[in-house]
């Protein structure tokens, strides 16, 4: 519920549609009030049954004497059929202005509904961006991507409409049973007691609706992101011929969503047969009572026309709370979803008066840096100690597993340290900017991350001040600038989803013309060419070495090509520094780094 609270906060940044929705709501609800005591003169013209008052009324009551008054006025004066006409007119004339109303409080709601959903949308895409690696590792991009979608959208289904609803149906529902007070306390309250009866077996029928409705979503949310899991890898499907068991895994998870949504649908659509058989029963029951009074002169049959047309005006808002209960439940499930994400804690945060920092000056210290991922017992560093020095090439080998990526990811502070601490000129990376931490850095990762735009925004990416011509420089820089001047648009050319127009040392060279693009002080290379054929990675290693010269830089490699002429090779593993030196002083002591050596060169 307190998401709940939270989402119709929001309603202050829209204080005009509110207000505005309101006094139409209210206008409404005051035309459709009026609307209800017009019936009993048109009635009684009807019938016949119009007293004759000579004399005006001297005090106004809340009674018909005066509408009497008026109308035995002009049938006197104008006769009977044209009072009549005047009477449709009026009552027109208020329907009219009913309808108007209505239609202002919906065209002054709108903007409030879309204008929440779209602030809602829009954070939870920036919790999105602001929340650290660690909370990806655990989560599954299509269940992301399913409350992005289908949680607002239902939010926006169910919860927005059922706060248009309260709106205006109080305000009805009130006038409507003062009206029926007036006219008879008596059969009012037998409506009541009957009403009450309803609605608790009404109750009953929508009862669980909660937690059937969080399964379905958890099921669509699965769904998703298994039919995302299935475009990204179909390549791998195709190639073992996994289709038959990815169908079948779709179909179990498919069949429990079907399930799940005829049940709560079969409790949905039951709830509506059973309204209306119970409020027919209701109308009956009260016609029959209402009827018994007008037997015994105790009630007028225009006024009981009356009162029945104004019970009706109170079934319909409290049928839309009957809903409403329905749709609030599906809602909240949904705002539970998104309000999950929402309330996730980002621990790495640019910290109040942090130190805002231009460039790389001195060194890199790690001091005594140890580290472990969250839900696991394995420290992925443990207790690193080392200088990098600026205008050195660091080399961290090792085997999978042995923590070369989680050093690289804690300079950029995509982690922070579990103990210990990491320097840049002496100032700890906790105590930076962010921003301005990790503009310090060009990354080049193994796997080259694009996206479905032209080249030239790919290379700009984020930095949309760079010129065409500062684009094409770090092209040519990258060895990338021939095979893109041959393609059909240049650097205008979509490169589709992820880059797969595209080869791979294509895409990689895309990526090292990004980094160098912005002209960072720290290259990071995490096994920028394992993935590529020779040819390729020839290309690749051909800007890289252009790309380090005069340029401090951290490389993760398993290829001997890459890391041969590094200033400092470190030997990781189990996440400990077993061996520290140069390709040179490495190979003259019989350690793991020479075993290395042997094993490629024997490859």
């Amino acid at each position: 519920m307190k998401g709940l609270w939270r989402l119709l906060s929001r309603i202050k940044e829209y204080k005009r549609s509110f207000i505005l929705s309101i006094i139409s709501n209210i206008l409404l609800s005051i035309f459709t009030v009026i609307s209800i005591p017009l019936l009993i003169p048109f009635f009684s013209m009807l019938f016949d049954r119009v007293d004759d008052i000579p004399v005006k009324p001297t005090e106004f009551a809340l009674n018909n004497d005066w509408i009497k008054y008026y109308i035995s006025t002009l049938i006197n004066t104008q006769g009977r059929e044209t009072a009549l006409l005047w009477v449709c007119i009026t009552l027109i004339f208020v329907f009219f202005c009913k309808n108007i109303f209505r239609y202002g409080a919906l065209y002054f709601i709108a903007p409030l509904r879309y204008g929440i959903i779209y602030d809602l949308r829009k954070q939870l895409y920036q919790k999105f961006l602001e929340l650290p690696l660690s909370f990806y590792s655990n989560e599954r991009k299509g269940v992301l991507l399913s409350s992005m979608t289908s949680d607002v959208q239902e939010i926006e289904w169910s919860i927005l409409n059922v706060v248009e609803a309260v709106f205006k149906a109080p305000i009805i529902m009130l006038g409507s049973i003062f009206f029926m007070f007036y006219i008879s306390p008596s059969l009012t309250l037998f409506v009541f007691v009957l009403v009450v009866v309803a609605g608790a077996i009404i109750g009953r029928v929508v009862s669980q609706l909660k937690q059937e409705s969080v399964n379905v979503q958890d099921s669509i949310a699965n769904l998703t992101a298994q039919v995302d899991e299935t475009l990204g890898g179909m390549r791998i499907i195709k190639g073992f011929n996994a289709e038959k068991y990815n169908v079948t895994k779709f179909d179990k998870e498919n069949n429990f969503f079907r399930n799940t949504l005829i049940k709560v649908i079969n409790r949905r659509d039951l709830a509506s047969p059973v309204s209306e058989f119970l409020g027919v029963t209701v109308v009956t029951i009260l016609m029959w009572y209402g009827s018994s009074l007008v037997f015994k002169n105790e009630l007028d049959p225009e006024t009981f026309f009356a009162f029945v047309f104004a019970f009706y005006q109170v079934i319909e808002p409290a049928k839309s709370f009957s809903n409403a209960y329905f749709n609030i439940q599906k809602g909240l499930a949904a705002m539970d979803r998104i309000d999950r994400i929402m309330m996730t804690h980002n621990e790495i945060l640019t910290k109040p008066n942090a130190l805002i920092k231009s460039g790389f000056d001195d060194k890199i210290i790690f001091n005594d840096v140890s580290f472990q991922y969250k839900d696991t017992e394995l420290q992925a560093l443990d207790h690193v100690s080392v200088q990098v020095t600026k205008g050195q090439i660091v080399a961290l080998v090792g085997s999978s597993g042995a923590g070369k990526s989680t050093f690289v990811d804690l300079l950029p502070r995509f982690y922070d340290v579990t103990s210990g601490s990491i320097t840049i000129d002496g100032l700890d990376l906790r105590d930076l900017d962010l921003t301005s931490l990790r503009s310090m850095y060009g990354i080049v990762s193994q796997d080259a991350i694009l996206f479905n735009d032209t080249i030239g925004n790919n290379i700009r990416f984020g930095a949309e001040t760079y010129t065409d011509e500062d684009v094409k420089k770090a092209a040519i820089i990258a060895n990338a600038n021939d095979f893109i001047s041959a393609l059909p648009d240049g650097y205008a050319t979509n490169i589709g989803d992820r880059g797969l127009k595209l080869s791979g040392g294509q895409r990689q060279r895309l990526t090292i013309a990004r980094a160098i693009l912005r002209n960072p002080p720290i290259l990071i290379l995490d096994e920028a060419t394992s993935a590529l054929d020779s040819e390729s990675e020839k290309l690749v290693q051909e800007a890289l070495h252009k790309v380090m010269q005069n340029r401090t830089s951290v490389i993760v490699a398993h290829r001997l090509s890459t890391i041969q002429n590094a200033d400092l090779i470190l030997v990781l593993e189990n996440g400990r520094i077993i061996q520290s030196g140069t390709h040179t002083e490495l190979l003259e002591s019989d350690g793991a780094y020479k075993k290395f050596v042997e094993m490629q060169s024997f490859a």
